[in-house]
């Protein structure tokens, strides 16, 4: 019989939207978001899971990281062995997580932003408190395990974490259209909530915020918008704003120093260095005079960055400065999104922690039927053998008359006396009677003589009574929500006893961050900018004095205001855009800056053609000339824009522009070839254009030939040019129309 194969038609847009939402929600469930009821993601979970596997316990030496990385790659997570180092390495990082996971032993990476060493160089092994909160009783039948991914070993689907672990650590994820963004909290207030839900489930957000304050980052910090939270904690929406603490320290001679003790948590990494910067360009811009010196004393003790302040600073005005003009305040978008019951869900602070306790409700009955199977077992067993002290001689009466155990089992458990050897019909009528069960047969085959000292039974007898209490305390658990609930609590008190500790974050609300910026006294200033690139600006008096140097070793030498803009044009058609005030202003011989650090030009990918002052340009008209000879001229107010960069006219394939100048009506326009061809016409032959246009053609270009030149002069003026050695007087050129072919002068 052949299988031919069959073709199924469809149709495509909908096979592609099915694909779509299986492979989001897979990086959804299987990868991005944490679950409710453990605040884990898979990664993290599996790593825990296969940690405890390799016994790393915390009173256990430290073992490679690579050795762990592997182990979980291999068994649970096939998705490369970086994202779970990674994973790894932040449940290490007390600056990222409320309460870590992880005994990191090694470099585990900086609050700085200094990655972690290699895996093959660190060891790492469980905490004591993730032991005690997040995988105990895995061997109670507490939680749910499934086929890992190739079916060869079982993982746990969820941990049987007994604290509110998405609260405590929080949790930061991208997954599919969607994200997660879950701020850290204080253990010991996330258990004074969790205690007061289970004491009134109707109790309210604000009311569980009289225990939980707000966030509390391992950072530190100050939270400064504290009338937000409970909305935000209401809809599991919003933003959080956060400063870093600033104090004053009072120095030698009346001077004072900002120091920084604490960042916001969003500063972690990168941010320290890039606050670091954004200062040094406060003072370099001379946005602030008051900072004398900047130092980044951080140690292993803390952060420590201290600023340095002249005598009479304003410091109010400085820190105000500080919190709007960089990162030292900053936000934290909140997005308290974890899966729930199977599926992406947005949760307020109450649903968390109603998540969390049915949680916990499940694993204290599941925990608790498996204690009291156990202990039902023991009990079972526990009365078979008291039962057979009693009768002790008549069990060795029948052993020693059994041909087999087989025989023995049949007459301890049924009565059965046949193929049994007994001294007396009175001990065969006696053992006929007994009745134990499987378990207590069994356990009275196994057991030893020893067992038959008085001592034994009395401890045996001591035992039973010990069973029978466990058997009432866990059947009286498993049936009364208040003593399950307070076994809950119990658990929760002794963690917080041990693990708790005060907040690190204040929450308060404060006035937005308002300075009043220095005003700049305008005064005019000198552009100069070398061959190389560098730029900078000079004082009027210091270009006078050193004129002819300044004019001799500058390309460029442009006079504008220090409140102003430089517009520089280049040979791709684009107009760039400078402040003045982003330049350095010092002495005359200073180096100054790469004109590409302050700009959106690039000298590796274009040539600057012209250099002015965006002020002086708003009241004129530019000429435009390209190297195929195009031509225009544009409205200086055309290129009065807010961009730093735009395009300042359109050029066909292969064309470029050479030159752009001022220009004026009465002027006359000479254009000059490389082959040495001039062309001599007016100024107003050329028609005015929008900046968008190509132009028109200023001069025919013969082949193998290009404009190289654009000359303007003024009518009566003799002006001389020199060209191939020769001197060409422009005004002594006979006049003629645009869009000639031009002469060659003799």
């Amino acid at each position: 019989m052949s299988s031919e194969p069959q073709i199924i038609r469809t149709e495509y847009s909908e096979v592609m939207k099915k694909s779509y939402i299986d492979y989001a929600m897979s990086v959804i469930i299987a990868r991005a978001l944490p679950d409710v009821r453990d605040g884990l993601k898979p990664v993290q979970r599996r790593t825990l899971y296969d940690m405890h596997e390799l016994g790393i316990r915390y009173d256990k030496p430290y073992r490679k990281c690579a050795r762990i990385v592997g182990d979980t790659m291999g068994k649970y997570h096939p998705h490369g062995d970086s994202s779970i180092y990674e994973a790894l390495v932040v449940m290490a990082q007390d600056f990222k997580k409320g309460m870590i996971l992880v005994d990191g032993h090694g470099n585990f990476g900086s609050i700085e932003g200094d990655g972690a060493a290699a895996m093959r160089y660190t060891e790492a092994r469980l905490t004591k408190f993730t032991q005690e909160a997040y995988l105990a009783d895995l061997d109670k039948n507490v939680i749910d395990f499934g086929p890992n991914f190739d079916e060869t070993e079982k993982e746990p689907l969820v941990l049987p974490v007994r604290v509110p672990n998405l609260l405590v650590n929080g949790a930061e994820g991208i997954a599919v259209g969607m994200a997660t963004s879950i701020p850290t909290h204080n253990l010991a207030e996330v258990i004074d909530a969790v205690k007061a839900y289970m004491k009134n489930d109707e109790i309210s957000t604000r009311q569980l915020m009289r225990h939980i304050k707000g966030p509390d980052f391992p950072t530190g910090g100050i939270v400064v918008n504290k009338d937000d939270l409970p909305e935000i904690y209401e809809t599991g929406q919003g933003k959080i704003k956060l400063r870093g603490k600033v104090e004053v320290e009072e120095l030698k001679g009346g001077k004072q120093q900002l120091v920084i003790t604490e960042i916001p948590y969003t500063m972690i990494g990168s941010g320290i260095a890039k606050f670091l910067n954004d200062v040094a360009n406060l003072v370099e811009t001379k946005k602030t005079t008051d900072i004398v010196d900047i130092s980044n004393q951080s140690s292993k003790e803390g952060i420590r960055i201290v600023l340095e302040l002249k005598r009479g600073a304003d410091v109010e005005n400085l820190k105000n400065m500080l919190y709007k003009k960089t990162r030292l305040e900053d936000t934290f978008g909140v997005n308290m999104l974890a899966v729930a019951n199977g599926r992406p869900e947005t949760l307020g602070l109450k649903a968390i922690i109603e998540h969390h306790v049915d949680f916990q409700f499940e694993l204290m009955t599941r925990k608790y039927k498996t204690l009291l199977a156990k202990e039902l077992e023991k009990k079972e067993v526990q009365e078979g053998l008291i039962k057979a002290c009693d009768v002790i001689d008549l069990i060795i009466e029948i052993l020693r008359g059994s041909e087999s155990v087989k025989d023995a089992r049949a007459c301890l458990v049924n009565g059965v006396t046949e193929h049994i050897r007994f001294k007396s019909n009175i001990s065969r009528k006696m053992a006929s009677l007994l009745r134990f069960t499987e378990r207590q047969a069994t356990a009275i085959l196994e057991m030893r003589l020893y067992k038959l000292i008085g001592l034994e039974i009395e401890a045996l007898q001591k035992e039973h009574e010990a069973t029978l209490k466990n058997i009432a305390r866990y059947e009286d658990v498993l049936k009364n929500y208040d003593s399950m609930a307070n076994v809950i609590i119990e658990e929760l008190d002794a963690f917080k006893k041990e693990y708790g500790r005060k907040r690190r974050t204040m929450i308060e609300n404060a006035e937005e961050a308002v300075f009043e910026e220095r005003k700049i006294e305008e005064q005019e200033v000198v552009f100069l900018m070398d061959r190389f690139g560098y730029a900078r600006t000079v004082d009027v008096g210091v270009y006078e004095r050193n004129k002819e140097a300044a004019d001799s070793e500058n390309k460029y030498v442009v006079h504008c205001m220090n409140t102003g803009r430089i517009c520089m044009f280049t040979d791709g058609g684009k107009m760039h855009q400078v402040k003045v005030l982003d330049l350095p202003c010092g002495k005359f011989r200073d180096k100054g800056v790469a004109i590409d650090n302050v700009s959106n030009y690039s000298s590796a990918q274009e040539q600057i053609v012209m250099v002015c002052d965006a002020e002086q340009m708003r009241f004129s008209k530019l000429l435009f000339a390209t190297r195929q000879g195009m031509i225009k001229r544009v409205e200086g107010t055309e290129f009065q824009v807010a961009k730093r960069t735009i395009a300042a006219t359109k050029l066909s394939e292969e064309d470029a522009l050479i030159d752009v100048q001022v220009v004026a009506d009465n002027q006359q326009v000479v254009l000059r070839t490389k082959n040495g061809y001039f062309l001599r016409f007016p100024a107003t032959d050329v028609p005015e254009k929008k900046k968008g246009a190509v132009g028109v053609r200023g001069m025919k270009i013969q082949k193998k030939d290009e404009l190289e030149q654009v000359y303007l002069f003024e009518e009566g003026t003799e002006t001389k040019v020199s060209y191939n050695e020769k001197e060409i007087t422009l005004n002594r050129l006979k006049e003629a129309k645009r869009d000639g072919t031009g002469t060659k002068p003799r």
